[in-house]
């Protein structure tokens, strides 16, 4: 049990800065990949690596309630999460859509209240007044100087936002599911659905990618093989063993790494004003996670 619980941790530990990647290489092929080509291309790598290890049969494939789950968290995690979040990443730096999605455990606790009937908390509803005040702190930042990038467009603010509904969504779908399956299991079979969601922008992922780079087309297989196959599958191992408490408190190192790896391999700096709004986010969420006497079940931290 004490290995679990230390494999557990390492297992979060990739994720993050496998997660915290994606937000930078989405943010690098956001000229020559459009969102759902993006969103595809990513997914179908992602599921042709995990076949060689779901090695799915008639016994272990889901059927009923557990089935409906995934295809739930496949539909508005693996397909329109991505989705909104290629599409946001147009308009914003990697470090910024990072701290905005980050609010997606606050608005993850929101949807068990309204489905689990948990009530709301005044420390949730407070947390998110916080939380969105900051998102607005992002939405008017303005700083244009050399050292960093605008982030003043609502748009790509309001597709994070949309990004992180779709997040918590998922999220509250996929925990459930993960008593009926393997780890491995549900994350291929959340690509699968995501592939079928997106087999529209086929015809453009065909045309993007017969003339992309070398370099763009490195991006699109990393995106689909290690933030997308190791990733998801290490956050669910660990999702499987710990409480969603513990694994949250990890996820929070997202946009911090995020920012960094986007410094280094971009050279972008999110403006100084969303570094408050960011600020504010964090801690929103945080204040959605205080309570009185009883600890309830937290929810997930930001994916890409």
């Amino acid at each position: 049990m004490k290995t679990d619980r230390d494999l557990s941790v390492l297992a979060l530990l990739t994720t993050v800065l496998l997660w915290a990647s994606a937000f930078v290489g989405i943010r690098a092929v956001g000229d020559t990949y459009s969102p759902g080509s993006l969103t595809l291309g990513r997914l179908v790598v992602g599921a042709a690596v995990l076949t060689l290890f779901a090695r799915p049969t008639r016994s272990t494939l889901p059927t009923g309630r557990p089935l409906m789950l995934v295809v739930l968290y496949g539909v508005v995690w693996f397909g329109a999460y991505n989705l909104a979040l290629n599409a946001a990443e147009r308009d914003l730096d990697a470090g910024t859509t990072a701290l905005i999605v980050n609010i997606g455990p606050a608005i993850a606790a929101l949807v068990a209240g309204v489905l689990y009937k948990e009530g709301f908390p005044r420390a949730l509803l407070i947390g998110m007044g916080v939380a969105f005040t900051g998102v607005a702190l992002i939405a008017v930042s303005t700083d244009r100087d050399s050292t960093s990038v605008g982030t003043a467009s609502t748009t790509g603010v309001l597709l994070c936002v949309a990004a992180a509904v779709f997040y918590a969504c998922g999220a509250v779908a996929q925990k459930p599911a993960l008593r009926h399956m393997a780890p491995v299991m549900s994350v291929w079979l959340g690509c699968l659905v995501g592939v079928v969601v997106c087999l529209p922008f086929a015809p453009a992922l065909v045309s993007e990618v017969s003339g992309a780079s070398f370099h763009d087309l490195a991006w699109l297989v990393y995106l689909g093989v290690f933030p997308t196959a190791i990733g998801f599958s290490t956050w669910s191992y660990a999702l499987q063993r710990i409480s969603t408490g513990q694994a949250a408190s990890t996820t929070y190192l997202v946009p911090a790494v995020t920012t960094l790896i986007s410094w280094v391999v971009l050279s972008e700096v999110p403006a100084a004003l969303a570094f408050v709004g960011g600020g504010m986010c964090l801690m929103g969420v945080a204040i959605t996670r205080i309570r009185p006497r009883t600890p309830a079940p937290a929810d997930p931290g930001p994916v890409p």
